[in-house]
């Protein structure tokens, strides 16, 4: 089993580490060329499959999966703001794991990894402007790593809260997130300010998807997503 979680270089590496994923996403060779975007992506795969087997016309499908990635990339926006809220930008970032408390407020009352299922609800969103194998390598890498992650701070937190953790660990889900709270909440008071610019990537990138994406351009959409990812860097500097 201790092979399954994450070292703890893994750990203080994980932004690099998702980064270099979703770059070989990108840029593998089998996209046919550097950075070669929107040919024979998901978007056109998947467009095309409803065309043939759902009926629709060329515009209904390519904004049938365009919505879909659209409300991924929200969602994951959405759930990544919610749980920075709460738990604090600064934990987000730290290269370090936190074991100060056990947090029971906002999505950690209905699940205990919202950050981590968030990044994969983004990951599936980019997905589709990838090339096929490439999509499935990334959501694939993308998804056992959160999983790694998850696993060491399962046990970092057992030994650091003990029993605190385990009552908690029992009545929340580890990732798919219950419908109804499990456990009260603790009072906790969400900075929204500090997490919406901790978490400015993520909401680029819904942002680009939403507001780019009805001109069926991936590269534009992709170069929203690179703008996103500037300006998280530049917002890190205010997070910390």
């Amino acid at each position: 089993m201790k092979w399954l979680r994450a070292t703890a270089l893994e750990y203080r590496l994980r932004y690099l580490i998702h980064a270099v994923i979703f770059i070989v996403g990108f840029t593998a060779p089998w996209n046919k060329g550097w950075m070669n975007v929107g040919r024979q992506s998901v978007w056109v795969e998947l467009s095309g499959g409803m065309m043939k087997g759902a009926g629709l016309g060329f515009a209904a499908a390519t904004e049938t999966v365009l919505v879909l990635a659209a409300l991924l990339a929200c969602a994951g926006a959405w759930l990544r703001i919610w749980a920075a809220a709460y738990i604090g930008t600064g934990i987000v970032q730290d290269a370090s794991m936190r074991g100060e408390r056990v947090l029971a407020d906002g999505p950690y009352r209905y699940t205990r990894n919202p950050l981590y299922l968030g990044t994969i609800l983004h990951t599936l969103g980019i997905a589709i402007l990838m090339q096929p194998l490439a999509a499935l390598l990334a959501v694939v890498l993308i998804t056992a790593f959160q999983f790694r992650l998850i696993l060491r701070e399962e046990l970092f937190l057992e030994e650091q809260r003990g029993p605190a953790y385990l009552n908690y660990k029992a009545a929340v889900p580890r990732l798919f997130p219950s419908l109804q709270p499990r456990v009260p909440a603790g009072g906790a008071k969400p900075a929204w300010g500090q997490a919406i610019l901790g978490e400015i990537y993520f909401l680029g990138v819904a942002a680009s998807f939403l507001l780019l994406g009805w001109q069926w351009d991936a590269w534009l959409i992709l170069r929203g997503i690179l703008i996103s990812w500037g300006a998280a860097l530049v917002a890190r500097a205010f997070t910390n």
